[in-house]
């Protein structure tokens, strides 16, 4: 006991730093950009949750949620900005704090329609909660899937989804699906942060491209999809094949100065297990989207141009090549015979394929809604400009192999359409590079720190602008009020099997459910003639959709207030259309009203002569809606 009291007498006293020293080193000191790291993040959070107290969804109008969020919001973001650049200037200052404030971003984009909503984002959402319903009815494949077999034949995402749900004793995907969006970009930033270590070691190029990323992503395909849980993957895959390339250069750069203190194999994970990685995510991708696989297989072979990547990427590439034609043509073999002209006629129809995607219209578009477009084209082309500034002035980032991912999708977007989406999704799979790319000139550092501290937070505001513009914009068509849910309940869920649906457009929230014993019919999806005859003399056109062909069940015409509100911003039909049909099925005997609300109307369409005159129809709006982004069948 003596021998141990002279032992503690004999150590030197442990100095402990005072509480005001510890949170000077958690917030990297005790400057003026200390004091805006802690406080701007707070104050951005306070902020977003006041806007969302004070939205009123009622406010939507031409330009969505831009009209319905307070200034409380655009002060928030523009806090949160003006935080993260003062964070990513400071090296002193914990990459912790760098990662904080991108979850808040991706918070206040994203979960901002998730807690404002009381009902599923997005009609597109509910058919694929359909689609997992069904296969989780039916223990796998559905059967009379019509147009819906396509799901069949890429099952993975959903059957992803139904063992989730047998796992967890849940009954549908609805309960988590509003949250997806969220959920889903929160899960791309660890494949990110991956492949953006992969190309550098600086911090501020890492997490600035990082936030530009998801700055810019307006392209809209976060929702409860395939090609959310595919690209998520896509991203993955790069990471690693990037990772992989990263590590060899670095060996053989230490092997060129001394003595290797590594090598390829030693870099990071065993080839064989890395080899194992790329194959399983490889197959996640294969089995859940069509376009993914593709676009995987365009941007690996640009990348195995270069000889120094080829025992690399080849591989990987072969494996790609080989799951692909698999699949294809024993899964999803039906789908590709029944295509193939289609898929044929895009390979000379470039200049096409090359357009934003367009529908037939015979209405006007908003006008708003027209400037959108033009301000997304804008920013597309400044982010555009911005890539390829920084692979002509930075020869560091033509040696990591972005330059493949960046011109990797341009043989798909000059070889096919795909529905007339290519385009966008052509964006997307280019996004991670000119991210990055673009990071790597708007967040250089000069002689005058302030200066460009200044033009950073500019450029990224600006960019930004493209990202609300077109994500918020059409919010008045993507939002489903309680009644409209009710409406579409009371058909799907309570009418017999056999049912006929019939609506001007897609955009109803859950039209799908029980889609292998239901009819579906979308005025908007006849043709150009037959939607003409429609608007000069809806009755005979609207008479034969709901009785042919003879279905066992009831025939149901339902019209909504986000129908109204498609129309009127994308000009698919005259913006009165809906308006005009429920006139007229309020004063036809053919119809008896079995459902009304001041948001939405369901008639149960009757022989003449047994018909009861309908009720008057609910005054919102004065048109309808063609889904937007499906006039004609939008691709998973």
């Amino acid at each position: 006991m003596v021998d141990q009291q002279i032992a503690d007498a004999s150590r030197p006293p442990v100095r402990r730093r005072p509480p005001a020293a510890l949170l000077a080193r958690a917030f990297g000191g005790r400057g003026p950009a200390a004091r805006l790291t802690v406080c701007a993040l707070p104050l951005a959070v306070a902020l977003w949750v006041l806007a969302l107290r004070g939205t009123r969804l009622d406010r939507m109008g031409d330009l969505g949620l831009l009209q319905a969020l307070p200034m409380t919001y655009w002060a928030g973001f523009a806090v949160l900005l003006a935080g993260f650049v003062a964070v990513l200037y400071q090296p002193r200052i914990p990459q912790g704090w760098c990662a904080a404030y991108v979850v808040a971003l991706i918070t206040m984009i994203h979960a901002t329609p998730s807690v404002l909503y009381p009902t599923l984002r997005y009609a597109w959402a509910w058919k694929h909660i359909a689609v997992v319903d069904a296969m989780l009815r039916h223990n796998g494949t559905v059967p009379d899937a019509g147009g819906l077999e396509l799901y069949n034949e890429w099952p993975g995402f959903f059957q992803l989804n139904v063992l989730f749900l047998r796992a967890t004793g849940l009954h549908s995907a609805l309960g988590y699906a509003s949250w997806y969006p969220l959920l889903a970009n929160l899960l791309l930033l660890g494949p990110l942060l991956l492949l953006y270590r992969a190309l550098t070691d600086s911090r501020r190029l890492v997490w600035g491209g990082v936030w530009l990323f998801y700055s810019v992503s307006w392209v809209g395909q976060d929702y409860f999809s395939p090609q959310a849980f595919a690209f998520l993957l896509f991203v993955l895959l790069l990471a690693l094949v990037l990772g992989r390339l990263a590590a060899l250069r670095r060996a053989a750069a230490a092997a060129a100065e001394g003595p290797p203190t590594a090598t390829a194999l030693t870099a990071g994970t065993p080839w064989l297990g890395w080899y194992a990685m790329t194959v399983v995510v490889l197959a996640g991708i294969v089995i859940s989207h069509p376009l993914t696989p593709v676009m995987t297989i365009s941007v690996l072979a640009m990348l195995a141009l270069p000889r120094r990547n080829r025992r690399t990427v080849l591989p990987v590439l072969g494996a790609a090549v080989a799951m692909t034609f698999a699949w294809d043509y024993t899964i999803a073999h039906a789908y590709l015979a029944q295509n193939a002209n289609g898929l044929i006629a895009g390979l000379s129809a470039t200049n096409s394929n090359v357009r934003p995607p367009g529908q037939l219209r015979l209405g006007t578009i908003a006008p708003d809604q027209a400037m959108v477009a033009h301000l997304s084209l804008g920013m597309c082309a400044v982010l555009g400009l911005l890539a390829v500034a920084a692979l002509v002035s930075q020869r560091w980032v033509r040696r990591t192999g972005l330059i493949a991912v960046l011109f990797g999708p341009l043989p798909l977007l000059l070889g096919n359409s795909y529905g007339g989406e290519m385009i966008l999704r052509a964006y997307l799979f280019v996004l991670p590079a000119t991210a990055f790319l673009a990071g790597t000139v708007v967040l250089r550092s000069g002689r005058r720190p302030v200066l460009h501290r200044a033009l950073a937070a500019v450029a990224a505001g600006a960019l930004a602008l493209g990202m609300f513009g077109n994500y918020y914009s059409k919010e008045a068509m993507n939002y489903f009020s309680p009644q409209e849910v009710a409406a579409l309940k009371q058909v799907t869920a309570d009418a017999p099997s056999g049912t006929r649906i019939v609506s001007v457009t897609g955009d109803l929230p859950g039209g799908e459910f029980n889609y292998d014993d239901r009819t579906r019919v979308i005025l908007s999806q006849l043709s150009a003639e037959e939607q003409r005859i429609m608007l000069a003399d809806p009755l005979p056109l609207l008479r034969r959709e709901l009785t042919v062909p003879v279905v066992p069940g009831p025939s149901y015409l339902v019209l909504t207030r986000a129908q109204a509100e498609a129309l009127r911003l994308t000009g698919a039909l005259p913006e009165d259309t809906v308006r005009r049909l429920a006139e007229l099925a309020a004063g036809s005997p053919e119809f008896r009203a079995v459902y009304t609300s001041p948001d939405a109307v369901v008639y149960q369409y009757t022989a003449p002569s047994a018909g009861v005159v309908g009720e008057v129809a609910p005054p919102w709006g004065t048109g309808g809606g063609s889904n937007q982004q499906n006039p004609t069948g939008r691709q998973p």
